[in-house]
């Protein structure tokens, strides 16, 4: 597994070793012994979930808040997004900045997004199916999240403003406050 820092602290980008043969493939998607050795950080996954969208769909951007915060390990199964995390930790030197990544079923790439992260997605092909693990349980009371078009940030989510499709609770979602 190749694990390659980010511009953002402590969030990496994970490349699994697959093992391809006339069979199909085979990859291990985490190890935390290697995680921890090669970054020094650890990662104790409690609940899994899972995402089917179309071309279009913009999840984000969301995060918990306070005891709820959320560590996550973000993949593609199917399809491809682009994914976006945004710093929040105010004592980080890159506080208030972003990272993107394509991830697809194809490059089997995968982002640890560590707690105090805003994290989204742009489906870009349709019948994409999206996996994350998370360190800690969703807690509605704890949920927060920016605006996807918001000017600070400035993120091209790679597709066009006529294609994009948000939940109600995502188009009232709050700018950046820094």
């Amino acid at each position: 597994m190749k694990i390659t820092p980010t511009k953002l602290n402590d969030c990496f980008v994970i490349e699994p070793k697959v093992f391809k043969d006339d069979r199909g493939y085979f990859f291990e998607s985490f190890n935390s012994e290697k995680f921890h050795k090669i970054t020094g950080l650890d990662a104790n996954f409690v609940q899994d979930n899972e995402a089917f969208s179309n071309r279009g769909v913009l999840r984000g951007l969301h995060f918990q808040k306070g005891e709820y915060a959320q560590t996550k390990l973000v993949r593609v199964i199917q399809g491809s997004v682009l994914d976006v995390v945004v710093d929040l930790r105010k004592n980080s030197s890159s506080y208030g900045k972003h990272f993107s990544i394509v991830l697809s079923g194809e490059n089997k790439k995968q982002l640890f997004v560590p707690r105090g992260f805003a994290h989204g997605y742009s489906v870009l092909e349709n019948n994409t199916i999206f996996a994350y693990k998370c360190d800690n349980f969703y807690n509605k009371e704890s949920e927060g999240g920016i605006i996807y078009n918001d000017s600070f940030l400035n993120i091209d989510w790679m597709l066009k403003e006529e294609e994009i499709e948000l939940s109600e609770k995502d188009k009232v979602l709050p700018n950046f406050n820094f």
